[in-house]
């Protein structure tokens, strides 16, 4: 009989099938990762004037310089504006509550693209393109990291202790320095390392909003590779970044358990209403504010979607789909034939992502503890950013016997490749759930173990797969990091069209690229809340968001 050990879906699989289930996950992790980063590394130290030669070029160490400051500004911005919303929605009950925790996790898990075009919407023409519009788009999209991860504490935090050094005369800006933030600082700093990460690591934000002064390691990775043929150089910045962020995360881990403290978290009590009048004005006032941080963004993007020389009309809608008037085929975008792309690329990377990610989670599940490499494994992409992911296979696959640069199914499979880690998370913790009695039960009634596993395991895939394959389109739909480096002329994906169309002039062109722009939000969006319980969809929105924040 299987005991318990904590993996409710380990049983005793013929070695035969326990393999074959592991087989593909390994081989695709193996061609579409491990190979194209062991050729990175190549290319890194092959380098002509080597590596420290490439770091100490002055033109280099701009970039590091403007990718580092604003990466901490945007983190210490989102930080010092997400304590107020964080505190409010977890101590506060109040009308519109659950549509403000919404609004915030629908800007999280919006595309990149799509919130660089909403900014140059948002902004007047003199301040669209700079640092302030980038600084702003970072913290609307992280207020929701600060807010689920700082919140979540706050929540749990004993009131007591607050009001008794309130009692004992303690203002309340000294209980908030001395009590509250020291209690609080793990979960700050948490928030901080993630909020870091994505914006260290910006990309399709700076595309579009940094123009041609301002580029973070990551779009230098792109212009070096793509434009400049330094491929060398590229790779050198590509490893030299992964360094920087596997850095960042050691000293978060170690500042988190050298900060925790051990408290007695009360379980979850009821949010209260505000009482006072200076208490519900706190709470009216930053409900408002947050809510318009995030709406104002998306209503610009609409507008300008409606904008043209002469007014507001529905021209640029209108003309996505008409080839007469299609200007974007001379400029080598077609609007229309890109959302056809992305609705099948997203199609082919869902199969693939759901498939390999659901025979994985069984393999990883049935092996137990020889499980956890190719679990291990599979979330290496997690860890890599996006551009890099796409750099690494452009130029591994750019020559024989697998040129296969020019294969369409390419795309797809890098997205597939940062997708499938999301379902396998999705996925596994249903599998070691599985009750092991039910598998020593099935046997004891002449069950052969393949056909216990089959009839007891297997049936739970069903109810965490479907919103897996949600999270999965959706970050198919908005991914822009591996896609300019894969996409072909001919074969752009919607965010690729969105960002060459706001680097045209004319007004319907712009117009198109906003109205791309709106239907790629509200796509991403309804695809992970259609395919989600109600009870679970904040949390795949969340899911969603944190790969979109790595495109």
């Amino acid at each position: 009989m299987t005991r318990s050990t904590g993996h409710g879906a380990r049983n005793a699989l013929p070695a035969r099938l326990l393999g074959a289930l592991a087989i593909g996950p390994a081989v695709f992790l193996g061609v579409f990762y491990l190979w194209p980063f062991v050729t990175l590394l190549a290319r890194a130290a092959g380098v002509d004037d080597g590596a420290l030669g490439v770091l100490g070029r002055a033109a280099t160490w701009r970039v590091v310089w403007f990718t580092t400051w604003q990466a901490v500004l945007s983190t210490v911005l989102t930080i010092v504006i997400g304590l107020a919303p964080a505190y409010v929605l977890a101590r506060f009950r109040f009308r519109g509550r659950r549509l403000l925790g919404g609004l915030l996790t629908s800007a999280f898990v919006l595309p990149t693209v799509v919130m660089g075009a909403a900014m140059l919407a948002l902004f007047p023409p003199s301040l669209e393109r700079g640092v302030l519009a980038i600084l702003a788009a970072h913290v609307t999209f992280n207020l929701a990291v600060v807010v689920r991860t700082v919140g979540a504490v706050w929540r749990h935090l004993p009131e007591d202790m607050e009001a008794a050094a309130a009692t004992l005369g303690a203002a309340p800006g000294r209980v908030a320095r001395e009590i509250t933030l020291p209690l609080l600082w793990p979960a700050v700093l948490a928030a901080a390392s993630i909020v870091f990460g994505f914006t260290f690591t910006s990309y399709g934000v700076v595309r579009v909003l940094g123009g041609v002064a301002r580029s973070t390691v990551e779009v230098e990775i792109w212009r070096r590779a793509t434009q400049l043929g330094d491929i060398g150089g590229a790779a050198v910045l590509a490893i030299g970044q992964l360094l920087v962020i596997g850095a960042v995360v050691a000293w978060s881990t170690a500042q988190q358990r050298r900060h925790t403290r051990a408290l007695d978290l009360r379980a979850r009590t009821r949010r209260r209403r505000p009482r006072a009048g200076r208490e519900r004005l706190f709470v009216a006032a930053t409900a408002a504010v947050t809510a318009a941080v995030v709406v104002a963004p998306l209503v610009a993007l609409v507008e300008r979607s409606l904008r043209t020389r002469t007014g507001h009309s529905l021209e640029a809608w209108r003309t996505l789909g008409r080839p007469e008037l299609r200007r974007g085929i001379r400029v080598g975008v077609d609007p229309l034939a890109a959302l056809g792309h992305s609705a099948t690329t997203a199609a082919v990377a869902t199969i693939l992502a759901v498939g390999l990610g659901a025979l994985a989670a069984l393999a990883i599940a049935a092996a137990g503890r020889h499980g956890r490499w190719l679990d291990v494994g599979l979330m290496l992409p997690l860890a890599t950013s996006a551009v890099t992911i796409g750099f690494g296979m452009l130029i591994t696959f750019d020559q024989g016997p697998f040129d296969w640069r020019a294969s369409w199914w390419l795309v797809p499979v890098g997205h597939a490749l940062v997708a499938v880690p999301f379902v396998v998370r999705s996925v596994l913790p249903v599998l070691r759930g599985v009750d092991p009695g039910r598998l020593a039960a099935a046997a004891t009634l002449g069950a052969a173990p393949a056909r216990a596993w089959w009839e007891v395991v297997v049936a739970h895939l069903w109810r965490p797969l479907l919103p897996a394959a949600g999270v999965a389109a959706a970050i198919s739909l908005g991914e822009f990091g591996a896609t300019s480096f894969l996409s072909r002329r001919g074969g752009e994906t919607v965010p690729i069209a969105i960002e060459r169309l706001l680097g045209r002039t004319g007004a319907v062109l712009q117009a198109q690229a906003y109205a791309l722009a709106a239907i790629l939000a509200a796509a991403t969006i309804a695809v992970v809340i259609l395919l989600e319980p109600p009870e679970e969809r904040v949390d795949a929105l969340t899911r969603a968001g944190t790969d979109a924040r790595r495109s």
